[in-house]
């Protein structure tokens, strides 16, 4: 049998599932995560680093 680019012995195309997996997983993720409450933890997070700065000057 001639191996044929981008697909699996079997004769999956490698390219074909690639997107199907890029596609499933950027959903799955996005509908996970809530940017609003994500970008209020990356504030409390800079302002809890500003803080430990000034007491490590002391």
């Amino acid at each position: 049998m001639k191996k044929q680019p981008n697909k699996t012995q079997a004769g999956t195309n490698v390219e074909k599932v690639k997107q199907q997996n890029a596609g499933a997983f950027a959903e799955e993720f996005a509908s996970e995560t809530n940017a609003a409450e994500v970008k209020q933890q990356n504030k409390q997070s800079e302002a809890n680093k500003g803080n430990q700065n000034q007491q490590n000057k002391r």
